[in-house]
């Protein structure tokens, strides 16, 4: 007989942090990398580092225009000394890297550049179709484009000429670009070719798409062009408020929290992660700043935890911030240096009234004394009229014991031989443990009912309205002969 032993360990979400505001906050963007990295440094958290981030979202090149020109200078060097898996090679690294360029001429001219030395090359190793694909790149943007006779053999030209016409002929997808900022700049590959709504007949194939919008851009990603039509829906506005640099950044000016928190959880879709937590400054009218942090699962779009800390004491910012990726990590909050958001009301914007002294951080409900202003209070006037129903109708339903009571009482006594029930009379002792079964019954009955009503009678007048109503009177009677309640005031 053979055993399978399994266990299996807790594996945490994998994750994003994301800040929220002024993305050029240099106090937000700090205080967003010291909880990163406080969150990262625990071995258990699955994390995406801030390059992470920028990798998968805003690619960065790490070669400049100039330093790309002299990569390709020198590969087509190598091409004229025939070495063309050298050239092959360095050509291949320039394109990856061009592609992460800003989108504009100088990058389009780079493009071209790779791509005619790529088609030369891969023509003189007796690859065609790949040197036809690569003219092609060049042709499908720009037909028009002409070689220039002092670089390009009479036959390259020639069929570079004879692709242009078979181009021209291809049966072409209709493209039609739209974006959500209207007369956003469209590029495909680096080029410019117009605004959206932006439609044109374009050759089928994969396309480098970026949308421009004045210092907004979308996310530069690859489309494919297929089919009869590809009708393309770029969110300009909602791509364009984030950023990777100084931090990951969703910019939040307008106070819409809702709609920052809807971005954060498309954010987290793009980025292909679980759960993102959104950090922010909060800057109250008056009080002190909280840094406050909000946890979401993205595939349910829901919000997990929600806490915060009070950024005025410096001594203990770091045990606070520990603190708070605790809570937003686990559910569990080790220090009262972590607010949790428990009644639906952000601690860091508390209603007019609510106390504020204390330690640094305090529980955000607590009632000041002596306020005076209208409080929602249905909850509390609907559990004292059910208290108080539920009393009335357990002193009604003792009465009701109480004259059944009597009636056993009445048979009973006509039973009794000089005032003792004979232990041969079976219906006399029934009678007697009835009498005992209802009055322990009706002793339950008025104890209960009793309590139902001085619990409503308290819940009642703790919840007064705003019309200041006049307090309830509530009376409350039980002897032998039966039980009574009395109540007076406005309801």
């Amino acid at each position: 007989m053979a055993f399978c032993l399994s266990t299996h360990a807790y594996s945490a979400p994998l994750r994003t942090v994301v800040a929220s505001g002024d993305c050029k906050d240099a106090e937000l963007s700090g205080q967003a990398k010291a909880f990163l990295s406080a969150l990262a440094s625990r071995p258990e958290q699955d994390t995406l580092s801030a390059a992470q981030f920028s990798e998968r979202l805003f690619p960065q090149p790490t070669k400049s225009f100039e330093d790309l020109q002299r990569q390709l200078e020198a590969a087509q060097d190598q091409f004229y000394e025939g070495r063309n898996a050298r050239t092959l090679q360095a050509v291949d690294e320039a394109l990856q890297q061009i592609t992460r360029l800003p989108v504009g001429d100088a990058r389009w001219k780079l493009y071209v550049d790779a791509q005619l030395l790529h088609g030369l090359n891969y023509r003189a190793m007796g690859k065609a179709k790949e040197s036809d694909a690569a003219f092609r790149n060049v042709l499908r943007l720009q037909p028009k484009h002409e070689l220039d006779a002092d670089y390009f053999a009479p036959s390259v030209r020639q069929n570079f000429d004879k692709l242009r016409r078979e181009l021209d002929q291809t049966r072409k997808v209709k493209l039609s670009v739209k974006s959500t900022l209207p007369t956003a700049d469209v590029y495909l590959d680096g080029l410019k070719l117009g605004q959206t709504p932006l439609a044109l007949d374009a050759v089928p194939g994969t396309y480098h798409l970026t949308l421009v919008k004045g210092d907004t851009t979308s996310f530069p990603r690859n489309v494919q062009v297929q089919g009869t039509e590809t009708p393309l829906l770029v969110d300009v506005a909602y791509e364009g408020s984030v950023s990777a640099s100084p931090f990951p950044c969703l910019a939040a000016t307008d106070g819409n929290d809702e709609r920052t928190l809807s971005h954060a959880v498309r954010l987290g879709g793009t980025l292909g992660v679980e759960e993102v937590i959104v950090v922010r400054l909060e800057r109250p009218s008056s009080g002190p700043k909280w840094f406050a942090a909000t946890v979401l699962n993205v595939e349910g779009g829901q919000k997990l935890r929600e806490g915060g800390f009070k950024t005025q004491d410096p001594e203990t910012s770091n045990e606070a911030l520990a603190a708070l990726v605790d809570f937003v990590t686990t559910g569990r909050s080790p220090s009262n240096l972590v607010v949790m958001n428990s009644n639906g009301k952000a601690p860091w914007d508390p209603p007019a009234g609510l106390k504020q002294g204390g330690m640094d951080l305090s529980a955000p409900n607590m009632l000041s004394e002596g306020d005076s202003r209208p409080r929602s209070n249905s909850g509390l006037r609907m559990a004292s009229y059910v208290a108080l129903g539920t009393g009335v109708a357990a002193f009604g339903g003792a009465g009701i014991v109480r004259l059944l009571a009597q009636k056993d009482m009445n048979a009973l006594e006509k039973r009794l031989d000089n005032g003792r029930i004979l232990s041969t009379d079976k219906e006399a002792l029934g009678l007697r443990n009835a009498l005992m079964q209802k009055s322990n019954i009706l002793n339950g009955l008025l104890i209960g009912g009793g309590a139902a009503v001085a619990t409503g009678a308290v819940l009642y007048l703790l919840s007064p309205d705003s019309r200041s109503a006049p307090p309830v009177t509530v009376g409350v009677s039980a002897d032998s002969h039966g039980a009574a309640a009395s109540f007076s005031g406005a309801f």
